[in-house]
């Protein structure tokens, strides 16, 4: 069975982590979401209520590509995180160069603590290029329509944390 690991913060999660995730189920079995809790970043929803989001995000699309996929809230190292799900492959998202310059380190270091989990990269489609959770906080903070970096249930959450 090939297991991937898509690890984020997803605070919220985006029409990006979305695309990512639906082309990410075409290559493995089983597709776990790793969602960080990384207190460092002081994220707007609570852990609780990300997972609860990545879940109802994904279940249709689960169906729908008949793939299993979980929610995995972590802590750890992420190669930790990959053993403790059985991931063969980490997937990452890109957007840009730099995302790219900050990955590829990641990706040394990785290899370094476990050479035999490989990370594949998968370039966002040109339209979600732009999208970052950070910029979607942002908007949505100060009263901008974020229905298009988003799901409507995600806006919805997003203006009832803000409101």
């Amino acid at each position: 069975m090939r297991i991937g690991l898509y690890p984020g913060t997803f605070d919220p999660i985006t029409l990006g982590h979305m695309d990512i995730i639906r082309r990410a189920a075409a290559l493995v079995d089983r597709l776990v979401i790793g969602v960080a809790i990384n207190r460092d970043k002081g994220p707007m929803f609570s852990l609780e209520e990300r997972v609860a989001m990545v879940e109802a995000e994904t279940s249709p699309l689960a169906q729908a590509a008949g793939v299993e996929i979980i929610a995995h809230p972590f802590e750890n190292l992420l190669i930790d995180c990959a053993h403790d799900v059985g991931a063969g492959i980490i997937i990452r998202g890109l957007r840009a160069v730099a995302d790219f310059e900050y990955e590829y380190q990641m990706v040394g270091m990785n290899r370094q603590l476990d050479d035999s989990i490989e990370t594949v990269f998968l370039m966002a489609e040109a339209q979600h290029q732009a999208i970052a959770s950070k910029l979607v906080k942002e908007i949505a903070r100060l009263g901008g329509d974020v229905n298009k970096f988003v799901t409507p249930t995600v806006a919805e959450a997003l203006s009832q944390k803000l409101a």
